[in-house]
């Protein structure tokens, strides 16, 4: 019995040495990670910012939900479809994110998501300190990825971040166009990051696009393609790539209606592999390498 302990500690011990050389931190990416504010004790934010979608009427449901916010405490947040009271909003207390996010938004939409950024933000922090590249399906106008990488360092980001979009829309693709998409988009989003060495930004349809320029190691991985089919195909690419203690975001597995099917055949793809997609308020799903 004693032999045998000490055979199952010698083990435990030589596997966890393997798993901490198998994913040092990032050389020199520390230096990047901004300080978190002092948070003050008797401050706390509210956040009203009535975008949202869903509502046949947006105006009565903005006043029905001014109303309601004056009869809770503080620590409200009313934005992108989500409701709640009572919340510190540390997004909001920290002032490096908050810089990036405000320098960075382009539109109403890109004020209201603050949550779903900040959980970006926080993820991005964390896979600075692993081996592997960034990467986002999804780019768009490249907001998301730049409010990500000036938060971590800006133009001395240390890291690859790839960003995949089409960048136009047509009638055959299975998700809904965005006001921005366009033959100029792609254009626009190379030029937004022209001082940013560092951002590759790719332009094709996944999973064809990957042959074009694919890193071998992914530290994030972020998902936001509004169609099953492509982000399963993404999956299937890129989350063996990953790296253990890799975060990967998906942006509409808690969002229903349209983006249901996204869910329900991604809950079968993880199934498939012991995994199981933990559920955010902010409509995001969040996966954790192993």
């Amino acid at each position: 019995m004693i032999l045998t302990k000490l055979l199952r500690s010698l083990a435990e011990g030589l596997f966890r040495g393997r798993r901490l050389r198998a994913q040092p931190p990032a050389a020199g990416a520390q230096r990047f990670l901004p300080k978190h504010s002092a948070a003050e004790m008797d401050r706390t934010p509210n956040f009203f910012y009535p975008v949202f979608w869903g509502t046949d009427d947006n105006n009565a449901v903005t006043e029905s939900l001014e109303s309601v916010t004056k009869r809770l405490t503080p620590g409200y947040h009313f934005a992108d479809n989500l409701l709640t009271w009572g919340r510190n909003l540390s997004m909001f207390d920290d002032a490096p994110f908050v810089a990036a996010w405000k320098a960075n938004a382009e539109s109403p939409s890109d004020q209201a998501i603050v949550w779903r950024r900040y959980v970006l933000a926080c993820a991005a922090y964390h896979c600075m300190q692993l081996e592997g590249d960034f990467v986002e399906c999804g780019a768009y106008t490249g907001v998301g990825i730049k409010t990500v990488v000036d938060y971590l360092g800006g133009q001395a980001f240390p890291k690859t971040f790839w960003g995949y979009d089409v960048f136009e829309h047509d009638d055959t693709m299975l998700n809904h166009a965005g006001p921005e998409h366009g033959k100029d988009l792609y254009q626009r989003v190379c030029e937004k990051f022209a001082s940013y060495p560092q951002i590759r930004i790719m332009k094709g349809r996944i999973p064809q696009v990957f042959a074009d320029g694919c890193p071998d190691r992914i530290a994030y991985l972020h998902v936001d393609l509004n169609q099953a089919p492509a982000e399963i195909a993404s999956l299937e690419y890129l989350f063996d790539r990953m790296v253990p203690g890799g975060i990967l975001i998906l942006d509409d597995y808690e969002w229903s209606g349209v983006y249901r099917e996204q869910k329900l055949a991604e809950d079968l793809w993880f199934e498939d592999r012991k995994y199981r997609v933990m559920p955010l308020p902010t409509g995001q799903g969040l996966v954790i390498k192993r």
